[in-house]
């Protein structure tokens, strides 16, 4: 029995989905194949055709499959723990393979705008849109935070200095870095302000 009929439907999924973003990084959006993914997967491309109608279908699921999901505690009682773990989920993916093609999606929204729109509604939107987002509005709507403090400028905050230490230093930043983003950055936007040790 051949390696390719040994295959569970779930690992043959995922050498699929890996083979679309590997695909996505070789040749870009616009050269983006059945037959590549086909090659690169292990799978004939009549299988592929059976389940998805383009090549970006096939990258947008790998992308929804592999987009990590803020998670908050039941207790409600750590939102300083929540949106570190929070800010960590996106430390932890920026430099992974999914994270890559949603930048190449993202840089070609001019020429493919209906692949951009699809991946706010079939990704962003549905898991929340940023990583720090859902802590926040889970914390607000069971009346932990002021609402009205958790606006769009707030929420981008933890995401937009993650990004930016990504962008200077080429590598995310670590755990003591993340903690003081929610401590002096976060927290003070929604009303928690930072609170220093000081000795007697």
């Amino acid at each position: 029995m051949s390696a390719r009929a040994r295959r569970s439907q779930a690992q043959m999924l995922a050498d699929i989905h890996a083979a679309a973003l590997a695909e996505l990084t070789e040749v870009g959006i616009g050269r983006m194949s059945m037959a590549g993914i086909a090659q690169r997967s292990g799978t004939a491309r009549t299988s592929l055709h059976r389940r998805w109608s383009s090549p970006t279908e096939i990258l947008l699921e790998a992308v929804e499959d592999n987009y990590p999901q803020e998670t908050v505690s039941p207790g409600l009682d750590d939102l300083r723990g929540d949106l570190i773990r929070a800010l960590g989920f996106l430390a932890d993916w920026v430099t992974t393979p999914t994270a890559l093609a949603v930048e190449a999606i993202l840089m070609e929204r001019g020429r493919h705008p209906e692949l951009a729109q699809a991946l706010y509604e079939r990704v962003f939107d549905r898991n929340g849109g940023r990583f720090t987002r859902t802590v926040l509005l889970h914390y607000a709507e069971h009346g932990h935070l002021d609402p009205a403090l958790v606006t769009d400028v707030v929420t981008d905050i933890g995401e937009a200095l993650v990004l930016k230490h990504l962008a200077d230093n080429g590598s995310p930043p670590d755990s003591s870095l993340l903690a003081r983003i929610v401590d002096e950055a976060v927290l003070p936007a929604v009303g928690r302000p930072l609170v220093v040790d000081r000795e007697p």
